[in-house]
């Protein structure tokens, strides 16, 4: 039985751009099928639009995971936990983006393109990639996390029980 490959969507505004196009190529190289939702071709890109559409792609189904990029990664962070369904993380090491796949499931990696290099960027790329989701009591809490965007106390005894 063979597993298909994660599937992966980037968006970046303006100043992600390149960095974006970087981390597809390697994804794409690791064998994970990667796309970019729209490209930053000529001008201003808006980082609300990217975080958008990435969240529309994963929460339709047409991506298992998506990454992020913007000037600080806190943009991109913001505008994409406004969508229900999505756990995005900002992530600045190896130890942020284990933790934020193992412990938070996160399904968006959200990345600096001014403070990180690019060393570093396909260092965390790789570990968040690879990191799977530990379940037990993280998952309680990732289930509290879908209260809350239910518009539900996540302290109600049933919370986080599922």
């Amino acid at each position: 039985m063979t597993t298909k490959p994660l599937r992966v969507v980037l968006g970046a505004d303006h100043r992600g751009s390149s960095t974006a196009e970087m981390i597809l190529g390697m994804l794409n190289d690791a064998g994970y099928q990667a796309s970019i939702v729209q490209r930053c071709e000529s001008g201003p890109c808006d980082y609300p639009e990217q975080a958008w559409e990435v969240g529309r792609a994963i929460t339709a189904g047409e991506a298992d995971r998506g990454i992020l990029i913007c000037g600080t990664g806190i943009g991109m962070s913001i505008a994409s936990n406004k969508i229900n369904g999505l756990r995005a993380a900002l992530v600045h090491d190896e130890l942020t983006a284990k933790l934020s796949r193992s412990h938070n499931d996160a399904n968006v990696l959200c990345l600096s393109a001014d403070l990180l290099g690019e060393r570093l960027i396909d260092k965390i790329v790789r570990v968040w990639m690879s990191e799977p989701f530990e379940g037990g009591r993280h998952l309680r809490r990732v289930n509290k996390i879908r209260e809350i965007e239910a518009g539900r106390n996540p302290s109600d005894p049933v919370a986080g029980a599922s």
